[in-house]
């Protein structure tokens, strides 16, 4: 007799509930045993040490754990971090017990509360963009770019003219773009900002035109404000911005008085220096610290939680490792709760392993384009429409999402 032993994949509820249901369980057994098939190993930083021992006793005590490192053991106010695993009948009962504790327990549970909510995406994820509304449980977006200028790395500026980019922009609307992602300036390695007047100049005739032939929305990519208000009075329906609003000042107010999506790009150093000798101790940790802080400071600002996208920013200062572990690790960053985009298109780390040029580099982005919806991803901002739209349709059917 053969028991056929093998591990089942179960990362939500909905999956422990269909493993479930294969066994034909009662009701009651049901709702009682598919918490239990559910777990989830998170870190927390900045826990005062006394915190720390309270936190591994109470998980302890129901069956699960916390690692905690030997300063733990010092009990003069150090912070630690820790790392606590568990099924999600431990998570509530811990978060139960934590909300009766001191040394800013009950604030941490009210962040496990929030961070497993996200996690599980029990809350509808819906994004609101130029008058539509999008499910983003129900499909991957993908963001077509077009690049008004003489030096993309991508295109080697050949939509750079005015008419040649309007063109370009169509095709990718009869390809299936979701959103139209328009720029007047190149952020590649060592590029400069160029002037205001330049920018407008590049972008504006060619957004004023494609506006009035297309009906999906488009967004700015810019890191003036002045850029963004005049696209944003043209009828562009979101900001995509390389600094998550600090190179101008204006910026942030003025998304968040228009009240539209904005997007806030992780990006060590600045086009000019980023590659130059990009650095992280915790690359995970420390974009999942930048963005949660930008995303906390558009909130105080009077963001909208749902109108904030984040992006992990694929080769905007880091190196080839850094950016395979990002694609590879990119769920972690759905912890934060926000919108999550990926741009992976035709960079350098897919050149870097293939050996080959910005323009044939498709089968490469296909590949991290697949992983990253696999991993979490929410939209996709890529050059080749077409091709990619293929891809997100497979992933998506893959993933479970529709």
């Amino acid at each position: 007799m053969r028991f056929n032993p093998r591990f089942l994949d179960v990362d939500d509820m909905s999956e422990a509930y269909a493993r479930l249901d294969e066994l034909r369980p009662s009701e009651q057994g049901r709702a009682i045993m598919a918490p239990k098939m559910v777990s989830r190993v998170v870190r927390v930083d900045n826990v005062d040490t006394k915190a720390a021992n309270i936190l591994k006793q109470n998980m302890l005590s129901i069956g699960g754990e916390v690692s905690l490192p030997r300063e733990v053991f010092d009990y003069g106010g150090v912070k630690v971090s820790a790392v606590i695993s568990g099924n999600l009948k431990h998570y509530k009962l811990l978060i139960s017990k934590l909300k009766r504790q001191p040394f800013g327990l009950k604030a941490l549970a009210s962040e496990l509360e929030r961070l497993l909510r996200s996690s599980l995406m029990e809350d509808k994820r819906c994004l609101q963009l130029g008058g539509r509304e999008y499910d983003l449980n129900q499909r991957t977006l993908v963001m077509g770019v077009v690049n008004v200028t003489p030096d993309s790395f991508s295109d080697g500026g050949r939509f750079a003219g005015a008419q040649t980019a309007v063109e370009h922009a169509l095709r990718l609307v009869e390809e299936g773009a979701d959103i139209l992602d328009i720029g007047g300036e190149s952020t590649r390695p060592g590029s400069d900002f160029i002037t205001l007047d330049e920018e407008l100049h590049r972008v504006m005739p060619v957004l004023e035109e494609v506006l009035d032939r297309v009906t999906v929305p488009m967004s700015i990519d810019t890191t003036k404000a002045e850029v963004a208000r005049q696209a944003l009075q043209a009828g562009c329906a979101m900001v995509n911005e390389i600094s998550a609003m600090r190179l101008d000042e204006e910026m942030l107010p003025l998304v968040v008085e228009e009240g539209v999506p904005f997007c806030l790009t992780h990006m060590q150093g600045m086009p000019k220096d980023m590659q130059a000798e990009p650095h992280y101790e915790d690359v995970i940790g420390e974009i999942t610290a930048f963005l949660r802080e930008r995303a906390e400071t558009a909130r105080e600002a009077g963001a909208d939680p749902a109108a904030i996208m984040v992006d992990p920013g694929i080769g905007f200062g880091k190196t080839l490792q850094h950016n395979l572990e990002i694609i590879r690790r990119l769920n972690e960053f759905k912890s934060l709760g926000y919108t999550l985009v990926l741009g992976t298109s035709r960079k350098s780390f897919i050149g870097r392993i293939l050996d080959l040029p910005a323009d044939d580099r498709v089968e490469g982005t296909a590949a991290s384009v697949a992983l990253g919806i696999a991993n979490g991803a929410d939209i996709v901002r890529v050059h080749d429409v077409a091709e990619m739209v293929r891809v997100t349709r497979v992933a998506d059917a893959i993933v479970g999402k529709g």
